[in-house]
């Protein structure tokens, strides 16, 4: 029986861990965390922020995720979303999720997230 989800994955391209860092980090407020040695050996970076982890793995012939997507829950998708704006990113809002106010923004290589607020 599955009891939770742990992380989601998303795909990077090799040496774009300082631009990820800035928008989940910096953007996002998430908290970096520290990759077991063996798995930071291939490259990438983890992120968690609450129960959200983020998980950005080098893929040697990387394509972003256009339509794939985390969903990030926030307590304020406003904020965040300003955020993200300020910081360059286009942000899309989408009404056609009942009881939940949400947008698509991507981050700094192309995948597509989900923000969204219960309502």
């Amino acid at each position: 029986m599955i009891d939770g989800l742990h992380h989601v994955q998303v795909s990077c391209p090799a040496g774009s861990e300082d631009a990820l860092r800035a928008f989940y980090g910096g953007v996002l407020g998430m908290t970096e965390l520290t990759k077991p040695p063996v798995l930071a050996a291939r490259g990438g970076v983890w992120f968690r922020r609450g129960t959200a982890e983020v998980h950005c793995g080098v893929e040697a012939v990387f394509r972003p995720a256009r339509k794939a997507h985390p969903g990030l829950v926030c307590t304020e998708v406003d904020a965040v979303a300003a955020a993200c704006e300020a910081a360059g990113h286009e942000v899309t809002w989408d009404d056609n999720f009942p009881g939940f106010r949400r947008c698509y923004v991507h981050d700094p290589v192309g995948n597509r997230l989900e923000l969204l607020q219960p309502i």
